[in-house]
């Protein structure tokens, strides 16, 4: 008797999890400065680059999505995963949030403009150069290899790892680590408890902010330009280099300062230490502080 009123059950379950996701085959032409954008709640984003004015779309739909459908012209394309109210299976048991994980396998026009929307979906972007680049995440990892005038990335508890080379980066996160060793021309990095190891220059503007994390930074300025480390317990490590014309201050409130530039002096106001100096002409303004942290500028070659 048992095995008769199972069966229907396990019947039920295999069908469900047969249906559990759907193949994705879509594609468009575009021109190759079109604009893409892409939203996704769960599962997984990849964009590639490639040779062909055209968009393509695989991958697999999540139970309890819409079909997924290419939206807009050549010129601004939309692609949005979301949620059929309507559509479920006793399974459901009423929740609308039943939706399952999408995987987006996307390739487009190396120039392409794009934006991503994501919840707890990790993004991975490759070949991607000229467009401007923005993705916006709470849960999922940020990884992209490309070359763009301007990035702009965030999430909460995901990693932020740019490879490649960006002429401005605006790079945020809350619990993850930021890496973007080839920034050129402006950057602006914040983090609450991840590390960040940031490169580049000759910057115009250069702005570091954590709380807890570790900050590493290796770069120069253009003349009269401005960099700034804020940070209350992580250490910071500056990698300046051999060229470098600033006004450089730098203090601690309770943790150690070395520099290879001037010699630190104790602070004023709490047991740590405080250095104004100046580095070759004096043209560009670098300022570098830490309450709890430890602090170390060096110079290339010294």
């Amino acid at each position: 008797m048992k095995t008769l009123y199972l069966t229907p059950l396990l019947l039920a379950f295999s069908i469900g999890q047969a249906i559990a996701s759907t193949p994705i085959n879509l594609s468009k032409d575009i021109r190759p400065d079109a604009k893409v954008t892409i939203d996704n709640v769960k599962g997984e984003v990849t964009v590639t680059a490639w040779d062909k004015n055209q968009i393509q779309v695989s991958g697999t739909l999540g139970d309890g999505a819409r079909p997924l459908e290419i939206d807009g012209d050549n010129r601004e394309v939309d692609i949005h995963v979301e949620g059929d109210e309507k559509k479920g299976n006793w399974l459901s048991w009423g929740n609308d949030t039943r939706m399952q994980p999408t995987v987006l396998n996307i390739r487009v026009p190396r120039s392409v403009s794009v934006s991503i929307n994501v919840v707890s979906a990790p993004v991975s972007m490759d070949g991607l150069d000229g467009g401007k680049i923005d993705v916006d995440s709470v849960s999922g990892r940020v990884r992209a290899n490309l070359r763009s005038p301007e990035v702009t990335m965030q999430t909460v508890s995901g990693t932020i790892d740019l490879a490649g080379r960006a002429g401005k980066a605006d790079l945020q996160t809350v619990s993850g680590d930021i890496t973007a060793p080839s920034v050129t021309d402006r950057v602006e990095a914040q983090t609450v408890s991840g590390r960040m190891t940031v490169g580049g220059g000759a910057w115009k503007e250069a702005n570091f902010s954590t709380v807890s994390g570790d900050t590493q930074v290796t770069g120069g300025l253009v003349r009269d330009g401005k960099l700034t480390v804020d940070s209350m317990s992580g250490d910071v490590q500056i990698q300046l280099p051999g060229d470098t014309s600033a006004r450089l201050e730098a203090s601690t409130f309770s943790g150690d300062l070395r520099s290879d530039f001037g010699t630190p002096s104790k602070g004023e106001d709490g047991p740590g230490k405080e250095l104004k100096t100046t580095i070759g002409s004096g043209n560009g303004t670098i300022h570098v502080e830490s309450f709890s942290g430890d602090v170390r500028i060096r110079g290339q070659g010294r």
